[in-house]
């Protein structure tokens, strides 16, 4: 269990307390506009299945229809995500997996989307309307892929993509072909982090701005993690030996001298090999891991 791992380096985990003014907006913003959409798409970062779901969002989406749709499943751990969504289909949410990049997924993400907002658009036709679009929100904390996700609908790069958490800031309505508009809404996180597990994973998958906390000590916990669940990636990817029982700050000077990360006088560059072993684990060049499992 990630729990297993991390609880006796929960001392070590740096509070992280970040809530800028525009969450609360963008908070205002999803529950004004809900009762204008048909149908929701949560959208979760497949690697952190539960600390990428923001308790906030499920309590302003209520009962309104919903997909889960697990976004980045290319860089998560395939069996674990498949697990995931058994979970949530047996909770009676339609879910499935998706990759932005590839467009794996999403063809079935717009037939569920459509199947889940026919009652709203066909209720409208029986009272004598005129058919129209379904209205469907994207939600999810910062850095999910919102972005990635409607410029693939859209087939045309609508929306700014920038892998940094918080740039999308306001609504933005977009029709696509199927007829189905879109409303995108800015990543929200929420005010306290209860647990420091959970805080730290949002750090890890860069849903938390890496400049609000020390990073080194955060990297040493992954490498910890990494060589107890997927030991496999450091090892090919560095090509290095390690046991599961090895110190975070062991590997991390290990990786720094394999890579040629040396300051002057021998000394290894922790800070370089710090930001270099963050930025190779976001784009799954460590392997596909899952920091979350079903225990969580």
């Amino acid at each position: 269990m990630t729990e297993e791992i991390l609880k006796n380096a929960v001392a070590e985990i740096p509070e992280l307390q970040w809530f800028p003014g525009h969450m609360k907006k963008a908070e205002r913003l999803i529950q004004e506009n809900l009762k204008i959409v048909d149908a929701v798409i949560e959208l979760i970062d497949a690697r952190i299945p539960v600390s990428g779901r923001n308790p906030l969002l499920r309590e302003l989406i209520g009962d309104k229809p919903r997909i889960i749709a697990l976004t980045k499943c290319d860089l998560a751990d395939e069996k674990i995500t498949k697990m995931f969504l058994e979970k949530f289909r047996s909770e009676g949410f339609s879910a499935l997996a998706i990759d932005t990049i590839k467009g794996t997924g999403i063809k079935n993400l717009i037939s569920a989307v459509k199947k889940s907002a026919e009652a709203k658009t066909h209720r409208f036709v029986n009272r004598g309307a005129k058919p129209r679009s379904a209205r469907v929100m994207i939600v999810g904390i910062p850095n999910v892929g919102k972005s990635s996700l409607i410029n693939r609908l859209a087939g045309v790069n609508r929306t700014k993509i920038e892998n940094r958490p918080g740039v999308t800031r306001a609504k933005q309505w977009i029709k696509i072909a199927d007829g189905t508009d879109l409303l995108d809404t800015p990543g929200v996180l929420w005010s306290k982090f209860e647990d420091p597990e959970v805080a730290i994973k949002l750090a890890w998958t860069y849903a938390i701005n890496d400049e609000i906390y020390d990073l080194e000590p955060s990297v040493k916990l992954l490498l910890e993690f990494l060589a107890k669940k997927y030991p496999a990636g450091l090892c090919e990817r560095y090509k290095i030996q390690i046991s599961p029982n090895d110190d975070g700050r062991k590997i991390l000077e290990t990786i720094a001298v394999k890579r040629g990360c040396i300051r002057k006088g021998g000394v290894p560059d922790i800070e370089k090999t710090t930001r270099m072993i963050l930025s190779e684990f976001r784009a799954g060049k460590l392997g596909r891991v899952t920091l979350d499992d079903l225990s969580d």
